[in-house]
C-alpha cells in the first residue's frame, strides 16, 4: 500500500456535483493498493496514519497528532499511486489492485481509521471520477510504501 498524506486546513471530494467526503483540519491521505497488500499492511499503514506528529506545537515544531488537534482524515482512493512510468510517455498501472481484491482493503481502511481515531473518516468514491479540492498547511506532504517501511 501507499499513501500520500497532506496535513489540510480543510479539504473536500465531489462527485457528480454532490459532496461525499469534507473535512475542516486534518489529513488527506490518497491511498493506492496492490495485489500483494496484506491485513498487516493495512494495520501499520493505518497506524502511521492515525498516530503521525505533523501538526505544529507551540514551538512550531511537528509534534502534534490528529487526535491532539482534533483533526480528521479525508481517504480517497488512488489507484495512479502504482503508476509505472519507467518505459515511454504513457503510465501503466498493472501493479495496482483490481477492484475485486482493492475495493474490501480500501472499505477495511475505513473502518480501521474510524477504530483508531475514534471519529468517522470521510471518503470519496472508489473507482469515480473525483474532484478534490484542499488547501494543503505548510505545505506538508508525506508519502508512505508498505513495502519500504522507513
Amino acid at each position: 500500500m501507499r499513501a500520500v498524506i497532506q496535513r489540510v486546513s480543510h479539504a473536500s471530494c465531489t462527485v457528480n456535483g454532490e459532496i461525499t467526503g469534507q473535512i475542516k483540519q486534518g489529513f488527506m491521505v490518497l491511498l493506492g493498493i496492490e495485489d500483494s497488500d496484506t491485513d498487516e499492511d493495512l494495520t501499520w499503514l493505518a497506524q502511521k496514519i492515525a498516530n503521525m506528529r505533523i501538526f505544529s506545537d507551540e514551538n512550531g515544531l511537528m509534534n502534534k497528532s490528529l487526535e491532539d488537534i482534533d483533526g480528521n482524515i479525508l481517504l480517497i482512493s488512488q489507484f495512479t499511486l502504482f503508476a509505472a512510468t519507467k518505459k515511454g510517455n504513457r503510465p501503466g498501472f498493472t501493479r495496482s489492485a483490481k477492484p475485486d481484491f482493492a475495493i474490501p482493503l480500501y472499505e477495511k481502511m475505513i473502518k480501521e481509521l474510524n477504530n483508531l481515531t475514534g471519529k468517522k473518516t470521510e471518503c470519496g468514491i472508489f473507482g469515480a471520477d473525483m474532484k478534490i479540492n484542499l488547501l494543503n498547511d505548510g505545505p506538508v506532504t508525506i508519502t508512505i510504501d508498505t513495502k519500504a517501511k522507513e
